[in-house]
């Protein structure tokens, strides 16, 4: 009898070992590290509401705030938005559109004409640029502004405030 011939014969294991499987269950390696991680946040979920990690977080036994009665799955990012104070995310003709409406009170804050000219072009030209594209997104309905009926308006509500 060889030397080997006492040993059983070794059967080969797959290259994978997430294909393996555990005889006694049936699952392979990788479904019962899956469970006894699951298991293990659970009992550190435990541990932590034993310790009372828990105990009075702001919004305890309120209902959540801003779902209101039709649902809108964006809720949550509507919220961060407005937590985080996130701007320059709009589409281009959403962000043209809020722009036009605070357009004159930019303007009010400027103090030279050519300045007040040069706001005006940069945003018409962005107006007809957004017009070019062919992105998806809402149409661009921001309609360009006369300079210089832009300008006019602008010196008049200047010389009122003084």
């Amino acid at each position: 009898m060889s030397e080997n011939e006492n040993w059983p014969e070794a059967t080969p294991e797959p290259a994978d070992r997430t294909l393996r499987r555990d005889q006694r269950t049936g699952r392979s390696a990788a479904q019962a590290r899956i469970e006894n991680q699951q298991s293990w946040v659970d009992q550190q979920v435990r541990v932590a509401m034993a310790r009372g990690d828990f105990d009075n977080l702001r919004g305890t036994g309120k209902p959540i705030e801003g779902l209101g009665t039709q649902h809108d799955p964006d809720w949550w990012v509507k919220r961060l938005i407005e937590r985080e104070q996130i701007t320059g995310v709009l589409p281009p003709a959403l962000a043209l559109r809020k722009e036009d409406a605070e357009l004159d009170a930019t303007l009010d804050r400027e103090s030279a004409e050519r300045v007040v000219r040069e706001l005006l072009e940069d945003f018409n030209k962005r107006v007809v640029e957004a017009r070019r594209q062919l992105q998806g997104g809402p149409p661009v309905i921001t309609r360009t502004r006369d300079v210089e009926a832009e300008i006019a308006a602008w010196r008049s509500r200047r010389t009122t405030r003084r």
